[in-house]
């Protein structure tokens, strides 16, 4: 082999996509951090992209639940159902109202406008759901936190100590389970939606590192069955592999050696983008890129000419 025939990388394999994405299209990004910075760049861009409006979502029956309320909830019935509760803020006389199904990011102090605001939360996902040509679900991992009291899964513990949860790793067959009654109802709601697993490349130090690649094996275990048994609208897109796989190397990683590095995220969206968009879209996020880089400019002297 001559030298200007070597490849010092495994290169993954991601086929063309028959029918990509268009830039006129609407998306949705649920799911961990990964799904955070894939919607951000597409946001970046100026394409209708809707991310993760209840926050990061990691295992799959947080995301399940998420869709089927954000689907079944009402403008009449309003946010009755959602499973609200109260902490006390510190060294305060007031408490924070909350959502077991929402990040920290979604709080109030006034129980009544909590409800109004997460509640309209919920229907905007349904709504953007409904009328999003494409859903891309990024799972970070297969284990859940139940509260004992009523074995209710949550999205986030909410610094709620933890005697008052159940950890749950979710098996393949669970995971697989979920996943496909999330796509039934999909199916019947949103007909023309096409739906795009990814796995996060992020690893999980809390897990263990061993424990953290069972839960990945699991999730890509799933995540395959679910692809075979929805094949006209579930496809996997192997961003998981791209990092581990062609990016092999500490450089791709933030200083934590856990996260990927700007670097790699922007390089699986351009893999993202030669693989899964159109000609046409390809071609707009070029022709867009100035305005990117305009409005992500930040002046030395904001108060100067």
């Amino acid at each position: 082999m001559k030298a200007d025939e070597m490849l010092f990388r495994t290169l993954v394999d991601v086929p063309k996509w028959i029918n990509p994405m268009q830039a006129h299209q609407h998306f949705v990004l649920l799911g961990s951090c990964f799904a955070q910075n894939m919607g951000e760049l597409f946001q970046s861009y100026g394409l209708d992209a809707v991310c993760n409006p209840l926050g990061v979502t990691y295992n799959p029956e947080s995301i399940r639940i998420q869709v089927q309320e954000s689907l079944s909830l009402t403008f009449s019935k309003g946010a009755e159902t959602l499973p609200l509760f109260s902490l006390p803020l510190e060294g305060k006389g007031e408490a924070v109202w909350r959502c077991w199904w929402a990040s920290t990011l979604l709080s109030d102090t006034d129980k009544d406008r909590f409800r109004e605001t997460i509640g309209k939360t919920f229907l905007g996902l349904g709504e953007a759901l409904r009328g999003a040509d494409f859903l891309f679900v990024t799972l970070g991992t297969n284990v859940c936190y139940r509260l004992k009291e009523n074995g209710m899964t949550v999205s986030n513990c909410h610094k709620v100590p933890s005697r008052q949860f159940e950890e749950v790793a979710l098996d393949v067959e669970a995971c697989t389970e979920t996943l496909s009654g999330m796509m039934e109802l999909l199916s019947e709601a949103c007909p023309k939606l096409r739906v795009v697993f990814t796995v996060s490349p992020y690893r999980y130090r809390k897990y263990g590192f061993h424990g953290s690649q069972l839960a990945k094996a699991t999730l890509l275990l799933s995540v395959d069955e679910v692809c075979r048994l929805f094949p006209e609208k579930a496809s996997y897109f192997p961003a998981y592999e791209l990092l581990l796989d062609e990016l092999r190397d500490y450089r791709f990683y933030a200083d934590d050696m856990i996260h990927p590095a700007p670097a790699a995220v922007n390089y699986i969206w351009q893999r993202m983008a030669e693989s899964c968009m159109s000609e046409e879209m390809q071609q707009y996020l070029k022709d867009y890129e100035p305005v990117r880089k305009a409005k992500g400019h930040k002046a030395s002297n904001p108060h100067g000419g």
